[in-house]
């Protein structure tokens, strides 16, 4: 009787620190897990929750007349939030913009306002500028509300009839791009 009270007991401790060294070993484990699924879930939330279209495109040769001081194309692009997330001035800031000839196009660089310093001086460079056409003072671009994008690409003679490619990057990877010709 004796041996099996202490099988027993000894079976209990030896249980109770199996649980306890499991606990210790998994839960650390657990709530890397968890943290981890949480920011990507939240990441994916925001992505999903991100989008926009671009509504229309007009691009036209500028013979040097409009800064910066060279000839080439300049287009204006409309986009249009159809996400349920807003976008502030920070995201716009940081997105990609490509434009240029569709077998000759460049990444741009953002300057405002148009014909800043930065477009005078940076010679076949691909300056852009945007500017929210909101309802609102708070310069975020809320789903509904539409962004002006103006781009300029540097090229020595007429674009006229050319096709033009135009891609829009926002930092969390959402990006629409469209081809139009210019005139």
């Amino acid at each position: 009787m004796a041996s099996e009270t202490f099988v027993s007991a000894l079976l209990l401790v030896t249980g109770v620190v199996a649980a306890a060294i499991l606990i210790v070993a998994v839960l650390p484990v657990l709530w890397g897990m968890v943290g981890t699924f949480s920011s990507s879930s939240a990441a994916t939330d925001k992505s999903m929750r991100t989008d926009f279209k671009i509504v229309t495109t007009f691009a036209k040769y500028a013979p040097g007349a409009v800064p910066p001081p060279w000839a080439g194309v300049c287009a204006t692009i409309w986009m249009k939030n159809i996400g349920t997330a807003r976008i502030g001035t920070g995201d716009l800031n940081l997105a990609d913009v490509y434009f240029g000839k569709s077998d000759n196009f460049g990444r741009g660089t953002l300057n405002s306002p148009p014909g800043s310093a930065i477009s005078r001086n940076l010679q076949y460079a691909i300056p852009w500028n945007y500017s929210i056409k909101e309802t609102t003072t708070n310069n975020v671009w809320e789903p509904g509300e539409t962004v002006e994008v103006n781009a300029f690409f540097p090229y020595p003679s007429t674009l006229s009839g050319q096709p033009m490619y135009f891609q829009f990057t926002l930092p969390g990877a959402v990006s629409r791009s469209t081809e139009f010709t210019a005139i």
